[in-house]
């Protein structure tokens, strides 16, 4: 406020008000004495006048409606305006009250007052408000005439919603902008045939080719950021029938983030496509374990759990403990906390989670009190090639970690699994599964163990999207390895905010599922992502079949046999009852030791780098493990 006191336009601002108060007032008198003012009504518009310009100008300092610059006067203004209007002609109405119980003085003059104030005080912000939107000072006559000389494109504009509304605004404002909008296109059918801010809606989105044609259109915007991954495809498919320019307005995930505003427009990806819709989080209960907590994510530089960093990091944790085996990875995610988010306090420790005495000084000096485990080698092929590897990193490290947990009283663990844990077919789904196991083996000592397993995370580091998307760049082929081969995908922020809300919701020993939505062909996939880029499958780039993977299944599964999906509170999670197997094992005290008698004796086969002795031994200890006959590297 002191600030503003020196501002001299604030006091111009007011000396304007106070005229148009003294005005309204005047012309109020006026029209309720039909233009004949006697001597006795011109003294009381003095002496009303007195008091009546500061008590209005006080009720609109209360209402902040000396705050804000008038060149971006909004409706959120005008009804500040209205309220502060009201508000000050019943105060005045009840000081003439007071002070000659209305004797002599006419009611309706201040009913009028109040109404004119409004039209008066709205009119001149208004006039300022379209002033600056079409006449801009800042541009000079050079750069005004460089403009005009600009060839402006012809624009057409998919979504006659609100975010529609606001591009075509914010092309009205930003006279840098070299568009020329000409409609909009909307299958709502109430509004075919109207109009937004002057500018027709044109028709039904189907009439799109006819539209470009007609019109001569040179580029589409899509502005439907909630649209699903069907109705998005459906539009990509029509603008590339059109051969033109097209950009979509990003999702309302990213808008919600706050990683991209609604005026960023930019090509369309798979992930819209995909059409996944913003998470609903449940922020009390998420709020309630991470707030003023110290939290230890291990694969911090990994997709997920870098995600899972910028997310849990918006819930004010009392320090971030960050592990990794990654150097490069652990470097990128501190700096990003640090220098674009802001979060000081964070410590990197470089290591592995296998290495039982560097784990046990993290938490005897740190004392964590969450613990997101999401470190693992999670590559299928490579690991059926060195299954050792799955043991030592995958297995062995997420016993260190749980064991050390529940040594130092850490309130919540959440373990990010996999849908490859189910009828794995494969060294990491198996390992992952008895990972899983080790979980509920040592829940019910205090600490809270949850699991959270979900399929494919779009553009993570084991996405085939960043391999197709390089393959198209170098004109092709792409390579698929089996026509009828599909996965569940979900995208990365999404992945890492069900993680989150499943660990305040989780009681301890339940296996979360994420809803994956739809299954996706890998094939179609690899198709979408040619036309994206401008190109027709089969045609510009090739796509050859190359054969399933090592340890790869042509479907994936959420679910193993015995185990039913419990709908959970939040609509986009669900938990598991457990398998007869794995129930008895729960239920069993020499649940532990028999992991640990079989873990032990997994690693001495990776010591070994024993292949056929690591598959069987996992076999023994996950049944539903079916392990495929592949060579190792050794």
């Amino acid at each position: 406020m002191h600030r503003q006191l020196k501002n001299p336009k604030l006091y111009l601002m007011i000396l304007s008000d106070a005229l148009l108060f003294a005005i309204a007032l005047t012309v109020a008198y006026l029209f309720r004495f039909e233009f004949s003012l006697d001597h006795v009504d011109i003294n009381q518009i003095k002496t009303i006048l007195i008091w009546l310009i500061s008590l209005k100008l006080i009720v609109f300092f209360s209402f902040g409606l000396y705050r804000g610059m008038w060149r971006y006067t909004s409706v959120r203004d005008f009804w500040r305006l209205a309220q502060a209007c009201f508000i000050s002609m019943l105060l005045i109405m009840a000081v003439i009250l007071y002070l000659y119980r209305f004797h002599g003085f006419s009611r309706a003059v201040f009913l009028m007052d109040g109404i004119l104030t409004f039209v008066l005080a709205g009119g001149l912000r208004f006039t300022i408000r379209a002033y600056f939107t079409s006449f801009q000072p800042s541009l000079d006559s050079d750069r005004m005439a460089t403009f005009q000389k600009k060839h402006k494109k012809l624009i057409l504009i998919v979504g006659a919603g609100d975010a529609g509304e606001k591009m075509l605004r914010e092309i009205f404002d930003n006279r840098n902008l070299v568009y020329d909008v000409v409609g909009f296109i909307d299958d709502d059918l109430q509004k075919q045939g109207r109009s937004i801010h002057g500018v027709p809606v044109l028709g039904m989105i189907e009439k799109l080719p006819e539209l470009v044609e007609e019109k001569r259109i040179e580029e589409i915007f899509i502005a439907i950021p909630s649209a699903s991954g069907e109705q998005m495809r459906h539009i990509v498919e029509l603008c590339k029938g059109c051969d033109i320019t097209y950009k979509t307005l990003p999702g309302m995930g990213e808008i919600i983030d706050g990683r991209v505003s609604i005026k960023t427009l930019r090509d369309v990806s798979f992930e819209d496509l995909l059409g996944r819709q913003p998470v609903d989080l449940d922020i009390t209960s998420i709020r309630n374990y991470l707030d003023g907590r110290t939290v230890l994510i291990t694969g911090c530089g990994g997709s997920i759990g870098s995600e899972l960093c910028r997310q849990v990091v918006k819930f004010q944790p009392r320090s971030l403990i960050l592990v990794d085996a990654n150097e490069a990875n652990l470097f990128h995610i501190q700096m990003e906390l640090s220098h674009e988010l802001y979060y000081k306090k964070c410590t990197g420790i470089l290591g592995h989670v296998q290495d039982e005495n560097l784990m046990k000084s993290v938490f005897q000096r740190f004392q964590p009190q969450v613990v997101f485990h999401a470190a693992a080698y999670k590559h299928v092929p490579m690991l059926e090639i060195n299954p050792w590897e799955a043991v030592t990193n995958n297995i062995l490290g997420s016993r260190v970690v749980m064991e050390l947990a529940l040594k130092h009283n850490v309130e919540r663990f959440v373990l990010v699994s996999t849908d490859k844990a189910v009828r794995p077919t494969n060294v990491m789904g198996a390992s992952k599964r008895m990972t899983e196991l080790f979980l509920q083996s040592f829940q019910g000592k205090g600490t809270r163990f949850v699991a959270v397993r979900f399929g494919n995370v779009v553009g993570s580091s084991g996405s085939v999207i960043p391999l197709f998307r390089r393959q198209i760049e170098q004109g092709g082929p792409v390579t698929v390895t089996h026509p009828d081969v599909n996965r569940y995908f979900m995208t990365i922020p999404e992945a890492a905010q069900l993680i989150i809300q499943a660990g305040g919701m989780g009681k301890g020993g339940e296996i979360f599922i994420l809803k994956m939505g739809i299954p996706v062909k890998i094939a179609d996939m690899a198709r979408d992502l040619i036309r994206l880029s401008g190109k027709e499958p089969d045609r510009d780039i090739r796509i050859i079949y190359t054969g399933l993977r090592e340890g790869e299944k042509l479907y994936e599964e959420l679910i193993t046999d015995g185990e039913d999906i419990i709908q959970t509170e939040h609509k986009k999670i669900m938990v598991l009852r457990p398998n007869s197997y794995s129930q008895d094992l729960k239920n069993s005290e020499d649940l532990r030791d028999r992991l640990d008698s079989g873990l032990k004796q997994l690693r001495d086969a990776a010591i070994r780098q024993d292949s056929p002795a690591i598959k069987k031994k996992l076999q023994e200890i996950v049944p539903e493990y079916n392990p495929q006959d592949t060579q190792s590297v050794l």
